[in-house]
């Protein structure tokens, strides 16, 4: 295992050090990202240095604006889905879901859209960037199980079943060089509106209840973990900012760089579920509840 100290405040092993982190720490407020969700299948955004591996995913003002973006977006979600939608949580899930159970979580709030920490059991969970399991009518706000419209896409668009392609993240598929033009995108069956992922799109606000309700949890808890993020989107970043801000430690499991290195009490460069494998060890986990005692 590699450790990178930011601020070199430790000199312990490095997994004693992150396991006496979280021994000392009874109120975690630990924020996940797409690091968790690549031992499941689900391609990750971001490089080691924390640049985009592809181009950047489509913005809220396009899909809202042009229907062929729309077209292009559904077409390729319909093949992704495919595999996305039966995506199965890792041991990074369950690991957090461990932590939860020992009571040592003020809350996780997720990046990530998969829902695959509340398949894993997660309870005290805030999807920050909403769910993609769900599609929301831009005109009336109507809710419906992506599943089923996933057979609607496909009752009107059935030559598009055959066609095969590359995951890339958050249940996208790789189908540049098609023609989308002739896609039919169903419209809303209430109210004929504008059919969207139930999740925040670049250049679309994070609804302020959930900002209010993470920022409730990171101010009583004592320490912040991050899991799988490189934290270089705003709305991530906000919350190690403040939690830097009121002197709380921060450590993070992730690869590579982070935005919030500077801030960073210790930093574990690891796959999420290995360097959180300790959490399954019983043994493990009754001395660390001794240590915090």
């Amino acid at each position: 295992m590699t450790c990178v100290f930011v601020n070199p405040m430790r000199t312990e092993t490095d997994s004693h050090a992150l396991k006496h982190f979280i021994a000392e720490h009874r109120r975690l407020f630990v924020l996940t990202g797409a690091g968790c969700s690549t031992d499941s299948g689900i391609p990750d955004y971001r490089d080691a240095d924390g640049s985009w591996k592809r181009s950047q995913p489509v913005t809220y003002q396009a899909f809202m604006g042009e229907e062929l973006t729309r077209k292009r977006y559904w077409a390729r979600s319909l093949v992704g889905w495919r595999r996305f939608g039966h995506a199965q949580p890792n041991g990074t899930h369950h690991a957090l879901f461990r932590l939860e159970q020992q009571g040592k979580l003020q809350l996780l709030m997720t990046q990530n859209v998969d829902g695959l920490h509340q398949r894993a059991g997660s309870r005290d969970v805030v999807d920050m960037h909403g769910r993609l399991d769900t599609v929301r009518c831009m005109g009336c706000e109507h809710r419906s199980p992506r599943q089923a419209f996933q057979q609607l896409l496909l009752a009107f668009n059935p030559a598009w079943a055959q066609l095969d392609a590359a995951d890339a993240p958050d249940g996208d598929a790789d189908l540049d060089g098609h023609d989308f033009s002739t896609f039919v995108v169903p419209p809303c069956p209430h109210c004929g509106g504008i059919l969207k992922p139930d999740v925040v799109f670049f250049g679309e606000n994070v609804p302020r209840d959930r900002v209010a309700t993470a920022m409730r949890a990171l101010d009583e808890a004592d320490a912040m973990l991050v899991v799988g993020s490189s934290l270089m989107v705003f709305s991530g970043f906000r919350f190690a900012h403040a939690a830097a801000k009121a002197g709380k430690p921060i450590v993070a499991v992730n690869l590579g760089r982070t935005r919030a290195d500077p801030l960073l009490q210790m930093k574990i460069q690891q796959p999420c579920a290995e360097a959180l494998a300790f959490l399954f060890d019983d043994e493990s986990a009754s001395r660390a509840e001794e240590v915090a005692q």
